[in-house]
């Protein structure tokens, strides 16, 4: 978090409330952004690394003002058939990588003879 940040927190944020991950969410105290056709400014104080991937989609909905209702307890239980959070692992160790990608060291299958390269005339 920057201090430019950490200064509009303390003098113009409210606090609307907290995700399961740590992240706090806030609102701009009293006035409208006319720079965000405005709209009241919301921003989140990410719990660790700073990473959108860790917003739940209910938080991002309040967030990007597809609604103005701020998410409650109720809202954020997990249904059964949700995955717990994965940070993001592209351009990492742990990245995924699918058979035959030079990157993981494999080889393609042969061919399968219904490939036929394009040849211009």
């Amino acid at each position: 978090m920057t201090l430019g940040i950490r200064l509009l927190t303390w003098f113009r944020g409210e606090s609307v409330g907290e995700d399961e991950y740590g992240n706090r969410y806030y609102r701009g105290r009293g006035r409208r952004d006319p720079k965000n056709n405005g709209r009241e400014r919301r921003w989140v104080l990410y719990d660790g690394e700073a990473e959108g991937s860790k917003v739940p989609p209910v938080w991002h909905a309040w967030l990007h003002h597809m609604t103005d209702e701020v998410p409650d307890a109720g809202a954020l239980a997990r249904r059964p058939w949700q995955k717990p959070h994965e940070p993001n692992k592209t351009g990492t160790a742990e990245a995924y990588r699918p058979p035959g990608s030079a990157l993981a060291g494999g080889r393609r299958p042969p061919a399968t003879g219904d490939y036929e390269p394009w040849t211009p005339d």
